[in-house]
C-alpha cells in the first residue's frame, strides 16, 4: 500500500494546469521523522559534501551562489527510511508517466542541509546542455519551523521573475514542479535546515 496521504488525481491535476503543486503532509509523521534522523545521523557522521554548481567536469563550489551540503541518496539506500522514502515517490513517477505522459525513467535525489546562515541564490534545475531533469522535488523534514526562521524556497511563477510564491520548509511537505520552466531561490535560513531534494528524469537527449 501506498505511504502516499494525498489524493494523486488532484495533484497530477494541479501539475497539469500549472506546473507546481505544494502538498502538505505528504507523507505519515513517522517516515518524516525517521527520515530526519537519518539525515542528521549520517551528517554527524561527517558523511555530507559541500555541495557544487554545474555537473560533471564542470562542477565548482561556489559559495556566493550556495552554501548548503547534500549526500545522495543511493549512498545510504539500504536505510529503511530511505527506501520507504523513494517506494513512495516512485508510485508518484508511475503516476504523472500515466497522467501526464513526461516519460519520468528515474529520480536522483539527496538529503541537503542548510547551516544558520545558508542559502541557495536564484537558478534552473535543468542544464543547459542536458534535458533530462524533468520534474523536481523538495521534501522538508524541519519540525515546528519558526515563521522567522527564513529558509523559503521562494518558486517564481513566470519567466520575468515579478510574481512569486515562498513555500515555508515544514516537515512533510512536498513541492513538486517542472524543473525548465520555474526559477526558484531558498532564502538564507537562521537556524538548520533539512530537506529531501531531487529530480525526476527522462533518457537523456544532449542539446548541443
Amino acid at each position: 500500500m501506498s505511504a502516499l496521504q494525498f489524493d494523486l488525481d488532484a495533484v497530477l491535476d494541479t501539475l497539469a494546469d500549472k506546473g507546481w503543486v505544494v502538498i502538505p503532509h505528504a507523507l505519515p509523521a513517522e517516515l518524516v521523522q525517521q527520515l530526519r534522523d537519518t539525515c542528521l545521523q549520517v551528517w554527524d557522521a561527517g558523511r555530507f559534501h559541500e555541495a557544487a554548481t554545474g555537473r560533471a567536469g564542470g562542477q565548482a563550489r561556489r559559495a556566493e551562489i550556495r552554501s548548503d551540503s547534500v549526500l545522495w541518496l543511493d549512498q545510504v539506500a539500504a536505510e529503511p527510511a530511505v527506501l520507504a522514502y523513494n517506494a513512495a515517490m516512485d508510485d508518484i513517477m508511475h503516476a504523472v508517466n500515466r497522467g501526464l505522459y513526461l516519460g519520468l525513467a528515474e529520480l536522483e535525489s539527496h538529503f541537503a542541509v542548510y547551516p544558520a546562515g545558508a542559502f541557495y541564490k536564484k537558478h534552473l534545475d535543468r542544464f543547459r546542455d542536458d534535458d533530462a531533469r524533468t520534474l523536481t522535488t523538495v521534501f522538508y523534514l524541519n519540525e515546528g519551523w519558526p515563521q522567522d526562521a527564513g529558509g523559503e524556497i521562494r518558486l517564481y511563477l513566470d519567466l520575468d521573475c515579478q510574481s512569486h510564491i515562498d513555500v515555508t520548509p515544514e516537515a512533510g511537505t512536498l513541492v513538486l514542479f517542472l524543473s525548465d520552466r520555474f526559477w526558484h531561490e531558498v532564502l538564507p535560513a537562521r537556524q538548520q535546515r533539512l530537506s529531501v531534494t531531487g529530480w525526476y528524469r527522462r533518457r537523456s537527449e544532449r542539446l548541443l
